[in-house]
């Protein structure tokens, strides 16, 4: 699959089934992710990947009611960084930026290999910090939620994210958000 195909074919599915999570998957998304561009190449992402089952059973207490769907998941992600791992100019902080970059590469990957990969911030950063042993000067940013994207529709599920399954969401017309040469109101 190459990059256009894998950027089409994401979708941030609920309905999850297992999959076998190894040390190799876990390192080729860790691979992928480390080849996203960062402020000099300082590469301020920290990623936790959570596939023991008493482990994953642990982070269920950090999502948020409208995620429980994530309980079926094979495996969780915890993304976090500090402002200090990157560049500080001015007033401007590239840590998240620079994090979300690896993550958009991770989830590509994860895409390509035929995993659903499902960021959240329906999760409590300070359970998750405290669940995995997460220094209190990082910042918890996402959990991405991995799995195979499952025959049947979840029974969890409410009756909007049912049809997110069935249809992909509309996306906002591209008028919406592009200008040429300068912003104007539209």
């Amino acid at each position: 699959m190459d990059v256009f195909h894998a950027i089409e074919e994401r979708r941030a599915y609920r309905s999850l089934g297992p999959v076998e999570i190894t040390e190799d998957l876990i390192r080729d998304l860790a691979e992928h992710a480390q080849l996203a561009p960062s402020c000099f190449n300082n590469q301020p992402w920290r990623f936790v990947f959570v596939y023991d089952p008493d482990s994953l059973k642990e982070m269920h207490v950090a999502l948020s009611s409208g995620n429980v769907w994530a309980q079926t998941s094979s495996m969780i992600i915890a993304v976090f960084s500090k402002q200090e791992d990157d560049c500080i100019i001015r007033d401007r902080l590239y840590h998240q930026f620079d994090v979300g970059l690896a993550v958009g590469f991770l989830i590509l990957r994860a895409t390509e290999l035929g995993l659903v990969a499902h960021p959240i911030a329906g999760f409590s950063p300070k359970k998750t910090g405290e669940i995995l042993d997460i220094p209190e000067e990082y910042k918890v940013i996402t959990l991405i939620i991995v799995g195979k994207h499952a025959e049947t529709i979840s029974p969890v599920l409410s009756e909007k994210q049912i049809e997110a399954e069935k249809h992909r969401p509309e996306r906002k017309s591209t008028d919406e958000f592009v200008f040429l040469n300068k912003f104007s109101k539209k």
